[in-house]
């Protein structure tokens, strides 16, 4: 059988893999390291060109069955370009610039090997691009995997580091554990459905035989559960702060927006398009996940004394807060969908200009990495740009005026989850959201409070990090201006 490739359609993971192995034949000739990141940054903004001219054309889909085609009813293809999948690409793309900025100067500091880096950043992008656009449980797999597989390397190339290590081989491990439950429960809703494409299982699943009701039931919550780890939701969050803490600031900037936004794309698309039939099953396991997810996540971020272990357990809250909307089931589902994405979107502005603030922050002189929360006291004093830059993200990461973003994302997600009847959950998340205002305001007053110390800090980033600062708090603005905009064109998307 011989299909037919539409190449446009796949034309934004198509270019990165290119460029990727262009890089990596510049690296082996040794180009000069503002040449193989140029390449990688470039090459990222030529995809995210393709997906804008994709956005404004016709949606397209390839790798399809080809029964369907000669039947003249809907053809079961495995990549479809749609809106959903384009709004994902382009967040994922616009992050991973950002990163790239932010890794010019790490790659120089953490004596990181620059064509290894940016060869296995690009390929993590496009198991990403490639993860949001999956239609069938196959190419989610290996997408997630593409995924996967390059973040272990670069969260261990400061090799010279032990902490590096540690890091890459306890998120090795999870990976690999979460793989074999998802792989697991895919063979269980195969070998209930016969079917591997969504669009087929779900009909399927909706007319299962009795005595097939418990295994596809396990295999939604298993699948369910391999797609938690990723996410980084209770219990299945473990990995997350020695993670963060130990690999380079980009690498974690990485995993906590980029890795984090696929992974809720990819377990969106699942439960929304291939296992709503069984919303009664997954539904009440996502409202405990989240609950736990959010309520461990603030607790532990209210002990936090560093600024990078404290966004890693905040990511790990803001998880909770995207997972809940996907509580109410197959109820008011598109509408859940819809919320998460809006969500995911305003948290990864608002999570990779506070990452962008603490990589452009260190101290001078002295070989201490973390810096912790009473180190940026004084920091309006020093540098008053990048000081308002960090409360404003902090702010919007609260919930707070004037960072409304982050306001009306919380309020889409509560909207969705009182709408589908999970009240409970609802009551939570507003007693999570009032533990969140603590710390982020806590952290945020430091900025402006005069240093105990007389220790010279240097408060100027690098060119890299001022620009990927200056990229996120203009989209920052924009979306704190125009957040019903905004809000109206990712539910038209989803």
């Amino acid at each position: 059988m011989i299909q037919d490739i539409d190449y446009a359609a796949v034309a934004p993971p198509l270019i990165l893999a290119v460029a990727a192995i262009v890089l990596l034949l510049a690296d082996a000739f040794d180009a000069p390291r503002r040449v193989l990141s140029l390449l990688s940054g470039g090459s990222l903004a030529a995809a995210l060109a393709a997906v804008v001219a994709l956005a404004a054309g016709d949606r397209r889909a390839t790798f399809c069955l080809p029964d369907g085609l000669r039947s003249g009813g809907p053809a079961s293809c495995s990549y479809v370009a749609d809106d959903f999948t384009l709004l994902f690409q382009g967040i994922i793309l616009g992050a991973a610039v950002i990163v790239v900025l932010l890794s010019l100067q790490e790659i120089t500091d953490s004596k990181i090997p620059v064509g290894e880096y940016h060869f296995l950043l690009l390929a993590a992008v496009i198991g990403a691009l490639t993860l949001v656009a999956a239609r069938d449980l196959i190419l989610l797999v290996v997408a997630l995997e593409t995924l996967s597989l390059p973040v272990f390397a670069l969260s261990a190339l400061r090799r010279y580091d032990g902490t590096s290590s540690e890091a890459a081989l306890k998120l090795f491990l999870v990976s690999v554990v979460s793989t074999a439950v998802m792989l697991f429960g895919i063979s269980l809703v195969y070998g209930a459905t016969g079917a591997m494409h969504l669009d087929r299982i779900a009909p399927a699943l909706a007319r299962l035989p009795a005595d097939l009701d418990p295994v596809a039931a396990l295999g939604s919550v298993l699948v369910l559960a391999g797609f938690a780890f990723k996410v980084a939701a209770v219990p299945f969050h473990f990995w997350a702060p020695d993670v963060y803490q130990g690999s380079p600031l980009p690498v974690a900037a990485f995993l906590a927006v980029v890795s984090k936004a696929a992974g809720f794309a990819g377990l969106a698309i699942v439960l929304a398009l291939g296992l709503p039939a069984y919303g009664h099953v997954w539904g009440p396991v996502v409202a405990v996940l989240a609950a736990l997810t959010m309520t461990l996540g603030n607790l532990a971020a209210l002990r936090q004394r560093t600024a990078i272990r404290l966004l890693a357990w905040s990511s790990v809250a803001q998880s909770g807060y995207m997972l809940a909307p996907l509580a109410v089931g197959s109820h008011r589902l598109p509408e859940a969908v819809a919320a998460t994405t809006a969500y995911v979107a305003l948290y990864a502005v608002m999570n990779i200009g506070a990452f962008a603030v603490v990589i452009g922050f260190h101290r001078r002189g002295t070989t201490q990495r973390w810096d912790t929360l009473d180190d940026y006291r004084g920091l309006a004093h020093r540098s008053p740009a990048v000081a308002t830059a960090l409360a404003f993200f902090l702010i919007c990461l609260a919930g707070l005026p004037p960072g409304v973003m982050g306001l009306f994302a919380k309020v889409v997600v509560f909207r969705a989850t009182l709408a589908g009847g999970v009240t409970w959950l609802a009551v939570v998340m507003a007693i999570n959201t009032v533990i969140g205002l603590y710390y982020y305001l806590a952290w945020a007053v430091r900025l402006f409070t005069p240093s105990a110390t007389s220790e010279d800090y240097d408060a100027a980033p690098g060119l890299g990090v001022r620009v990927a600062i200056t990229a996120a708090a203009a989209g920052a603005v924009v979306l704190s201006a125009a957040p019903q905009i905004v809000l109206r064109t990712i539910a038209l998307a989803t």
